[in-house]
């Protein structure tokens, strides 16, 4: 069940919107953003809220890759995997964190701090090899640096 806070994000959302269908992204990260992720009854939710089919919903979530519908960590890495960042070495840097972490891209730590995700590009070509962790973007990120960065998310 959407809590009472939930609805009501939604709902000013909606007001920008002239199909209540529209909303569905901002709907799935509202919901996110005070569960951590989108589980099935919670989809479910939120498409009997917006009046749409639980497959078309899903179609959104699953397309959409900010989307998580599984747990993950408190803090999500998305290491950048797009033909610039692979050029300049995004592998070397996945196994570095990797390595670091002690998990494999699409792990979470046993401690439940980060996640290791691949993405297609974060948009920083110049900057490559590039991550994300939750939403702060890290430029020209090397061996020499993750561990620093990684210090910083509790």
């Amino acid at each position: 069940m959407l809590t009472h806070e939930e609805q009501t994000e939604i709902e000013a959302e909606m007001a920008h919107y002239p199909v209540k269908e529209s909303v569905c992204i901002d709907a799935l990260k509202i919901v996110q953003r005070h569960r951590g992720w989108v589980s099935d009854e919670t989809l479910q939710d939120v498409a009997q809220f917006l009046e749409m089919s639980v497959e078309q919903l899903d179609g959104v979530a699953t397309f959409y890759n900010l989307i998580f519908r599984k747990p993950v960590g408190r803090h999500v890495i998305f290491y950048c995997d797009s033909v610039s960042c692979w050029l300049l070495g995004c592998n070397r840097l996945r196994d570095d964190l990797s390595q670091k972490l002690g998990i494999r891209s699409g792990q979470t730590t046993a401690d439940g701090r980060f996640t290791l995700l691949p993405i297609v590009c974060l948009g920083a070509c110049d900057h490559a090899p590039v991550i994300m962790v939750d939403s702060d973007l890290h430029r020209d990120v090397t061996s020499q640096t993750v561990s620093g960065i990684l210090e910083k998310y509790e």
